[in-house]
């Protein structure tokens, strides 16, 4: 079979690439180039981030890792589509108040669809697309559906960036590392000779401020507690995310929170811990993975974050495309314009949408 191999220079997909090309496949190597010279943003060098110059390392040792394999390697530019899809989207969410994981809307617009689409656009032939993913992907002869799991490793699962893939694309990929822990995937690495088999995992989407993406100038408003009182000043809602609580320099009898970001007032709304907890969220644009899409109310689990346990909640029907969900307990920092992604008991994505609004009530 012929692979096509999204390449990032790590550990993971260096590893996809010798386990496939071992077991008689045909494999090339192909890297995504998202990184715009001309753009003149301030780096964190420090800092590993998937969007940045360092890509240009990233590629130098994907090629060296496909010399050394004897397959075929390209980079495939991407840059204008994640400018358009990704970073546009990141943008726009922020300044409306809402706090966005650009990972999610990558992996569905990007990663796993404009990287093999200009790849066969430019004549390279393959059968299938492998990726490093830590997630596992199976099809179910009576749903007729193909179904994604967590992986195996549930520290490095990363199902919740994927929730948002569709048929039509799980079908063509390959994820061979959900079976693996991490730990197994560098003592895999190691016996292949890989030379990044110790490289660390990049932690970040951008190493910059974001100030970099959003391009727009100080707009200055109030924090406000609950109630309307103003406590300071703020120079835009943009710097802030629901749930944080450093770098907010007003001074309180106990530790402050924010609570809401109000775009229509310009406001940042601060309160105390307990202010933050939410019982209920509406998720919109709903999409569906391994079930078709729920039309009553149904018991499931459910991730607010990529790094958050699921949490036992109720999915509850409202439109066609949207739901609430009620948590069996109120949680804690519910931040608008990030993924609430639902699973079943054993760990299959059903689904998932977008945190739109949180509420205290469900109905």
């Amino acid at each position: 079979m012929k692979i096509l191999v999204g390449m990032s220079g790590g550990v993971d997909s260096s590893t996809v690439a010798c386990i496939l090309k071992d077991q008689g496949h045909e494999v090339i190597g192909a890297t995504m180039s998202i990184w715009d010279k001309a753009l003149n943003y301030k780096i964190n060098t420090q800092k590993e981030g998937c969007f940045s110059p360092h890509e240009e390392e990233d590629i130098k040792a994907a090629k060296e890792l496909c010399q050394k394999l004897d397959i075929p390697y390209h980079v495939i530019d991407c840059s204008q589509q994640y400018q358009k899809l990704v970073l546009e989207n990141f943008k726009q969410e922020y300044l409306s108040g809402r706090t966005p994981n650009p990972c999610v809307i990558c992996n569905a617009t990007i990663k796993f669809e404009a990287l093999p689409r200009s790849a066969a656009v430019q004549g390279i032939e393959f059968d299938k697309f492998a990726t490093g993913h830590y997630a596992r992907l199976s099809y179910n002869e009576d749903l007729q559906r193909y179904k994604l799991r967590q992986a195996v490793d549930l520290k490095k699962d990363q199902s919740y960036f994927l929730y948002r893939l569709q048929q039509e694309q799980l079908a063509k990929i390959l994820m061979p590392l959900g079976e693996y822990t991490k730990a197994e995937v560098r003592e895999i690495a190691r016996k292949y000779g890989i030379n990044v088999s110790d490289k660390p995992d990049s932690q970040d989407f951008y190493s910059g401020d974001i100030n970099d993406i959003l391009q727009t100038e100080p707009e200055e408003g109030n924090f406000v507690n609950s109630k309307g009182k103003v406590l300071g000043k703020h120079k835009g809602i943009w710097n802030y995310t629901v749930g944080q609580r450093r770098g907010l320099g007003i001074s309180a009898d106990r530790p402050l929170y924010v609570i809401k970001l109000n775009k229509d007032k310009n406001e940042v709304v601060l309160g105390y811990e307990e202010e933050c907890y939410k019982e209920a969220l509406l998720a919109t644009d709903l999409t569906w993975l391994s079930c078709p899409p729920l039309k009553e109310k149904t018991e499931i689990k459910v991730r607010l974050r990529s790094s958050q346990a699921q949490v036992a909640a109720e999915f509850i029907p409202h439109t066609e495309n949207s739901a609430y969900i009620r948590f069996f307990e109120k949680q804690k920092a519910v931040a608008a314009g990030q993924s609430a992604v639902f699973y079943d008991d054993d760990g299959y994505v059903l689904g998932g949408g977008f945190i739109d609004v949180t509420t205290d009530t469900a109905e």
